[in-house]
């Protein structure tokens, strides 16, 4: 679906139909969020509780590599086959979206290589769900296991999870046409991002598993917290630097490098508060919950440019990401979930390691 999706947007000219390219992206928008569900549940399923945190680095290794192709990628496709910089042509994005849709593959590929992961779920889990309606099992179940286990705790786990990336997605959305603006090519910005951003985003997310796993999970969500604020003020002061490439790498490789880190604690976090019974449908709701606010906040990123400028609009996403810090703060104060320990896949806790 998202190949079909992708090849429809390829050929689909925007300034003659941007209905149809709508439908397009509408159709790889649902299908990639699919694939995400079923690939979370998978990566939970397939590794036992002290790997967790080794997966979600791998996890996020992999996707944000694949993010910085799709985008410092696709502008280099672009910018290669444009004959004119300054004016907009189809023929340039069609060879670009094309590209992404071959790329598709790799991941195809390697589903049709790869076995269902043994799950072992807990007999209290089974019995309680025998004889239940499959809406009930697939759908009421698992929002009511994670209520129970974590009773009123529930509430601030749920604003940390609608939260902890907003920093983040409200700048990435006007990150490309902010470098537009400030004179950087499409060349110029893919080599940065393509060399410099991929270098950091390992980095980070190397080092971010590494340090869940010698000091936990919850003291590397604060880190990462603190990091995604912080960074989103370079983007402030490169507002006054005007046409600098050694400033854009400076500035791409410290976001890649605090996003790697941030990232990867945080879908530790996450895998650690899925029931493997539950754990396509858990997740599922976390990561939407995940991506709900700051994905809705960032639909007007737009007017808040055009009305505050840059550097105003880069402070603010950066002081909308102090109520974060906050949130990861207590919610590592939390003592053990309730429940058999069998039925999750690990708890959250500061003295993890």
């Amino acid at each position: 679906m998202i190949v079909s999706g992708l090849i429809g947007m390829a050929l689909t000219d925007p300034t003659q139909d941007l209905q149809r390219l709508v439908a397009f992206a509408l159709l790889v928008a649902f299908a990639s969020a699919t694939q995400d569900i079923a690939l979370d549940a998978f990566r939970i399923e397939s590794a036992p509780v002290d790997r967790q945190a080794a997966m979600a680095a791998a996890y996020q290794v992999g996707y944000r590599v694949a993010m910085i192709t799709a985008s410092a990628g696709a502008l280099w496709i672009a910018a290669a086959v444009d004959p004119n910089e300054r004016t907009y042509e189809h023929a340039p994005w069609t060879v670009a979206y094309v590209c992404m849709a071959v790329a598709m593959l790799v991941g195809i590929l390697t589903v049709l290589f790869s076995r269902e992961p043994a799950v072992a779920i807990a007999p209290q889990t089974l019995r309680r769900e025998q004889g239940r309606s499959w809406f009930y099992v697939a759908v009421v179940s698992p929002v009511l296991d994670f209520l129970v286990r974590y009773r009123w705790h529930a509430v601030l786990l749920l604003a940390l999870i609608a939260t902890y990336r907003i920093s983040d997605i409200v700048l990435g959305v006007m990150s490309y046409p902010f470098y537009r603006d400030m004179g950087f090519t499409k060349d110029e910005v893919a080599a940065v991002s393509g060399v410099y951003g991929v270098i950091m985003t390992l980095v980070g997310a190397a080092l971010g598993g590494v340090l869940a796993l010698r000091y936990g999970v919850a003291r590397v969500l604060i880190l990462g917290a603190v990091l995604s604020a912080l960074t989103n003020l370079l983007f402030a002061w490169l507002t006054t630097r005007g046409h600098d490439i050694p400033a854009l790498i400076a500035v791409i490789s410290a976001d890649n490098l605090s996003a790697g880190i941030a990232s990867a604690a945080f879908v530790a976090y996450l895998s650690s508060l899925t029931n493997v019974a539950y754990s396509a449908t858990q997740y599922a709701v976390f990561s939407s919950l995940m991506l709900l606010l700051p994905k809705f906040l960032a639909g007007w990123s737009g007017w808040a440019v055009d009305s505050h400028g840059y550097p105003a609009f880069f402070i603010g996403t950066a002081l909308i990401g102090l109520p974060v810090i906050a949130l990861a703060w207590l919610a590592s104060r939390l003592a053990q979930p309730d429940g058999p320990a069998s039925d999750r896949h690990s708890s959250f806790t500061t003295d993890r390691s």
